[in-house]
C-alpha cells in the first residue's frame, strides 16, 4: 500500500476510535508523524487528501482540525465527483433519485413543520405563469431541497443534494424540448405539496414517484430513439 494511503488509514483510525473527535486539533506535524511511524512528507500528503474530502481542516497559523464530520459536509465531496458523470449515466442517477426521493417525501409528510409546509406553498406561488426554463429549474431544485430537508434525515437530504447536478441538467433538457413539461411539473409539484400538507405520506410518496419517473421515462425514450448519436447531447 502506498505510504500516503497508510498515513490516511492511520489518521482515519484515530478518528474512528475516538482518539480524535470532531473539532479536535491534531498534534503538531512532527509529533504526529513520530507517533504514527510516518515520514512528515507522507503525513502532509495524507492531510491534504483528507482536507479535500472535508475530514480535516487546515487553519493557517492555527493548526489542523477534525471537521464537524456532519453528513452534509462529508457528502459534499460526492457532489464534486457526481459532477463528472457522463451523459449516458444520467439515467443511473435518476434511478437512484427515484428510489430516495419518494421516501424523503413520505417522511416530510410526517415530520415537516407547519411553517416549512407553508414555505413550500409559497415556493409554488412564486413561480410566474409562464416561467423561463431556468426559473422553473431553480424553483424545482429549491422545492425538492425543502422537502428533503423536511424529511428530518440529514444523510438522506445530503444524498439527494448530491444528485441535483446531473438531474438538474436533465430537467433543463426536458423543459427545452418536451411540450407541456412546464405545466406538468407545476401540476405534480402542487399535488406533492397538497399531499404533504394533508399529512398523507403514502399519497406524497406516490406523487413523488410519478414526478421523478416521468422525467426518467422521457429521458430514456429520448436517448433510445435518437437517430443521430449527437442528438442526445444535453445543452450546455
Amino acid at each position: 500500500m502506498p505510504v500516503t494511503d497508510v498515513a490516511i488509514d492511520k489518521i482515519k483510525d484515530m478518528i474512528i476510535s475516538g482518539e480524535l473527535a470532531p473539532g479536535d486539533r491534531l498534534p503538531k506535524e512532527a509529533e504526529l508523524a513520530q507517533r504514527l511511524g510516518l515520514s512528515r512528507s507522507s503525513l502532509r500528503e495524507a492531510v491534504k487528501a483528507l482536507c479535500l474530502i472535508r475530514v480535516l481542516d487546515v487553519r493557517q497559523g492555527d493548526g489542523t482540525y477534525v471537521t464537524s464530520l456532519e453528513p452534509n459536509l462529508l457528502l459534499d465531496a460526492m457532489t464534486f465527483v457526481v459532477d463528472f458523470h457522463r451523459d449516458d449515466t444520467v439515467l443511473d442517477f435518476l434511478a437512484v433519485r427515484r428510489i430516495l426521493e419518494p421516501a424523503a417525501t413520505a417522511m416530510a409528510a410526517m415530520h415537516m413543520g407547519d411553517e416549512d409546509i407553508a414555505e413550500l406553498g409559497r415556493l409554488l406561488d412564486e413561480l410566474a405563469d409562464s416561467p423561463t426554463v431556468e426559473a422553473l429549474v431553480a424553483n424545482d431544485l429549491q422545492f425538492h431541497r425543502k422537502i428533503a430537508d423536511g424529511s428530518g434525515n440529514p444523510v438522506l437530504c445530503s444524498l439527494l443534494d448530491s444528485l441535483s447536478g446531473p438531474t438538474a441538467r436533465a430537467r433543463i433538457w426536458r423543459g427545452l424540448t418536451q411540450e407541456g413539461a412546464v405545466a406538468k411539473t407545476r401540476e405534480q409539484h402542487t399535488a406533492i405539496y397538497e399531499a404533504i400538507a394533508a399529512r398523507e405520506p403514502e399519497l406524497a410518496r406516490s406523487w413523488a414517484t410519478v414526478h421523478v419517473a416521468g422525467v426518467e421515462q422521457w429521458l430514456r425514450n429520448a436517448l433510445g430513439t435518437a437517430d443521430d448519436p449527437t442528438a442526445a447531447t444535453e445543452p450546455s
